[in-house]
């Protein structure tokens, strides 16, 4: 599924050999090098998850990681995974555009729901393309290797 939008924008999935065309984007967000971030991405993509691209032009310029996602308490959903927008084209559209790609593409899987994790400074963004607070909050606990 590719979709051109009224700013002029391609978002399109990107196959494995474009996946280090988003790594310049994504470190924007994620303080990983290169090779981390491709290893990551293969092991991710075993469960279903896909890198989207925004274009303009030949020029990425934002990022979406998207998975498939069935739990017994939300059912089936998209989980959005580190979206950013290079931060010299924010507020070129690229972002609501990747969302819109991505709310698409859980309708034709029939999917109900969208969920994403947000950094406190993008709730508002995240807001304005009607998005909620989820009432659960996230929790977590870093294990120790040894």
């Amino acid at each position: 599924m590719a979709e051109n939008n009224d700013n002029g924008l391609d978002i399109r999935r990107l196959s494995p050999a474009e996946w280090a065309l988003a790594f310049p984007v994504i470190a924007q967000l994620r303080s990983l090098d290169e090779a981390e971030f491709l290893k990551r991405a293969r092991r991710q993509s075993h469960s279903g998850y896909e890198l989207v691209g925004a274009f303009q032009g030949s020029r990425l310029i934002g990022g979406m990681g998207m998975r498939p996602v069935h739990t017994l308490a939300r059912g089936a959903h998209l989980h959005i995974d580190d979206l950013v927008v290079d931060a010299a084209t924010r507020g070129s559209g690229a972002g609501r555009a990747l969302m819109d790609y991505a709310e698409a593409d859980a309708r034709a899987r029939d999917m109900t729901a969208v969920f994403l994790d947000a950094r406190p400074d993008a709730v508002p963004f995240y807001e304005r393309q009607s998005y909620v607070l989820h009432p659960a909050p996230s929790m977590k606990k870093v294990l120790s290797t040894s």
